[in-house]
């Protein structure tokens, strides 16, 4: 178990090689809104690159000239790997690290979030990124998705019931089995259960949609700004929770609050999950999917003071979340680590 070798999952705001992403380029997913769609998505890679190796998953040569044309200048590593939609932080494997500078990989079983959206090759992402790493691998017969799950680094996993007890993950699984399997795939002592997430939300409340850790003992979850918010109440019962916690070294949880984007509609009049929590934590940055709505700049403002050592950016992301999600949602982060053993040993690693 990883666990056991030493391995655990590092808090986002740890150094990073690399990101992992996917070009968004399916016309019969995004429809019209495929172009936008790839706007977006360029936006944020031009600011993951600043500091960060971007990691790309294209369906074809195609897709890799318009990958590479957008970015030049960036340090970008094309790869021609099949994937059903861009949700990597559910479809690619989650990357951990141990004291020693070793790095290695999580796959867990996929059933396209509760068998709701089965798209072809999403359940062989995981696989053919370890084996381009070439990366030892624990392989785990269970669900789990990477925006299912929060780290501090020192030990705490913040989840929701909502999400890892659902029957539609692992039936065959209860409480405490989940809770164990956390403990000895993520390398944590201690797991903090929410109840649920946002409103319409197709992922069964994932975490990063409603609370993140932003330091040790330190959580970031949203308030309501408007009396007609729909999550209103879902934000009051979490903000409550959080402050009922501790943390895997006792510590009591700081709770900060920010603005919710509030109700965001989509095409069809469906309120939309969106979050401002949905922000990805690169090396010299902190990139933060805005809305349109006129809590996007008190949002970003307020994430900003609390992350003093980076540069906050609002970036459009209401196209990406009528695909269902966010900046946070299309990212997965590679810890940095020392790789001379890999090296050594002749194993190709891209960093």
């Amino acid at each position: 178990m990883p666990e056991s070798s030493g391995f655990y999952q590092p808090a986002e705001w740890e150094p990073h090689s690399a990101c992992w992403l996917a070009f968004p380029s399916h016309r019969n997913l995004w429809l019209e809104q495929l172009e936008a769609a790839q706007a977006e998505f360029i936006a944020l890679c031009r600011e993951i690159g600043r500091s960060e190796t971007l990691n790309i998953l294209v369906l074809d040569a195609e897709g890799e000239a318009k990958v590479k044309s957008a970015l030049v200048g960036l340090p970008v590593n094309t790869h021609q790997i099949p994937f059903g939609d861009i949700w990597m932080r559910d479809i690619a494997p989650i990357l951990i690290a141990n004291v020693t500078g070793k790095l290695a990989a999580l796959n867990f079983a996929w059933n396209g979030w509760g068998h709701k959206y089965l798209l072809e090759h999403d359940d062989r992402v995981a696989t053919n990124i370890t084996k381009s790493l070439n990366l030892p691998t624990f392989s785990f017969s269970w669900v789990l998705e990477g925006g299912a799950i929060e780290v501090d680094g020192e030990g705490t996993c913040l989840t929701t019931r909502q999400c890892l007890l659902n029957p539609n993950r692992n039936p065959d699984m209860n409480f405490e089995s989940i809770e164990l399997g956390l403990q000895q795939a993520l390398g944590v002592k201690k797991v903090l259960w929410l109840d649920r997430g946002l409103l319409n939300d197709h992922t069964d409340g994932h975490i990063d949609t409603i609370a993140r850790f932003i330091a040790p003992a330190k959580v970031m979850c949203m308030q309501a700004e408007d009396a007609s918010d729909p999550n209103h109440q879902v934000m009051e019962e979490i903000a409550t929770q959080l402050t009922e916690f501790t943390d895997a070294k006792g510590r009591e949880l700081e709770v900060v609050r920010i603005p919710s984007p509030g109700a965001v509609i989509d095409a069809a009049g469906e309120i939309m999950p969106a979050s401002y929590l949905n922000f990805y934590i690169a090396n010299q940055s902190v990139i933060v999917p805005t809305y349109g709505t006129p809590f996007d700049r008190q949002a970003v403002d307020s994430i900003a003071a609390h992350f003093p050592t980076r540069q906050t950016i609002g970036l459009s992301a209401k196209v990406i979340l009528e695909g269902g999600g966010a900046f946070h949602c299309i990212t997965q982060q590679q810890p940095f680590v020392q790789l001379r053993s890999l090296l050594r040993s002749g194993k190709n690693v891209t960093v």
